[in-house]
């Protein structure tokens, strides 16, 4: 575990030069960051979540390295 994360709040959503209430259709409740040496590796520790156990859902990305 890289960072425990934390629950997300309020949302905006932007798209061009609008901004609406929410989140859209996939809104965010919360995140993790985790390291793990696959997309596969990192799929088996989520697998983990607590939040599935619940009946939730979690959403595993790559986080690319982008250089400003």
């Amino acid at each position: 575990m890289v960072d425990g994360g934390a629950p997300t709040g309020e949302a905006r959503t932007i798209n061009g030069n609008s901004v609406s209430e929410g989140a859209g259709d996939h809104p965010l409740s919360g995140y993790s960051i985790i390291a793990a040496d696959s997309l596969g590796q990192a799929v088996k520790l989520a697998q983990g979540c607590p939040v599935l156990a619940d009946g939730g859902t979690v959403n595993v990305y790559e986080a690319v390295a982008v250089e400003m």
